[in-house]
């Protein structure tokens, strides 16, 4: 299946390679968006999609299907796995270069998975917030 949506490009949902990855993300959090760009993945040769949550692409809906509560954080694919909150930020640390000061401190950060997993439910609460005081809804709300 191959379809464009918003600013994406051409995609395949049914034919990734293993060295794509998928990351579903929240476009209306500045942080989030922010963070995820600043990651240099492709420097590694990986194929990266950044998708934003709120939007229509197909692997929002399987991801809800999954019952992966978008709210609660990220969603990684990659290989074929799902990977959630903490352990999404665990993955995208042990696949990012560390070309940049910033990917060698969050490699340095987020490889450590109970380091990653403490630390992450602080993150959520002060994404919350930030959408709070700039108007913004959660995703899905109305």
């Amino acid at each position: 299946m191959c379809a464009t949506f918003g600013t994406e490009q051409a995609i395949e949902l049914t034919q990734d390679s293993d060295d794509e990855i998928w990351v579903v993300y929240d476009g209306e959090c500045p942080l989030c968006s922010r963070y995820v760009l600043l990651y240099q993945l492709r420097e590694r040769g990986q194929r990266v999609h950044l998708i934003d949550a709120r939007s229509q692409h197909p692997i929002v809906g399987d991801i809800r299907a999954r019952n992966l509560d978008l709210n609660e954080g990220m969603v990684v694919r990659w290989r074929g796995q799902y990977y959630h909150g903490a352990e999404a930020m665990h993955l995208l640390a042990t696949l990012a270069g560390e070309a940049t000061y910033f990917s060698r401190l969050n490699r340095l950060v987020f490889s450590r998975p109970r380091l990653a997993r403490a630390l992450y439910p602080a993150l959520m609460r002060g994404r919350k917030l930030l959408l709070r005081l700039l108007g913004r809804k959660l995703i899905g709300e109305i």
